[in-house]
């Protein structure tokens, strides 16, 4: 990972955000994890947030991003979720039964340059369980 730059910062800051769907069942698969998918690189570019790594698992997400400074954990999740919730419930009929798609519970961590590799090779490792 190499700092970033801008006008007036030099930076480096890395999120490995953690978090299920409700009740954590199992619906993160086939044509709703494809379309979620799409819908994280969206959001994600219009925040100007760089996904390093990604994995959906049939019952949580594992997100590894680089951001900036200004734009804090919270505001980061509650775009993604709240987008994906609204279109992928509207997409996929099914997604309904549920009282919402999301947990309002996350796990958020940093990672400094020295850890960036050890989060990637955790987070690839999942996909293998």
């Amino acid at each position: 990972m190499e700092y970033q730059h801008n006008k007036h910062q030099v930076y480096l800051v890395n999120y490995h955000i953690i978090w299920c769907p409700k009740r954590r069942k199992k619906i993160l698969v086939g044509k709703i994890k494809t379309r979620l998918e799409q819908l994280f690189k969206e959001v994600c570019k219009e925040l100007d947030v760089k996904i390093l790594e990604l994995k959906i698992m049939p019952d949580h997400i594992h997100l590894f991003v680089s951001s900036y400074p200004q734009l804090s954990p919270h505001i980061l999740i509650k775009s993604i979720k709240g987008r994906s919730s609204k279109l992928l419930r509207k997409e996929f009929p099914q997604l309904l039964k549920l009282p919402s798609l999301w947990t309002h519970s996350y796990f958020c961590s940093t990672a400094d340059n020295v850890s960036n590799k050890t989060i990637q090779r955790y987070i690839e490792q999942q996909s293998k369980i």
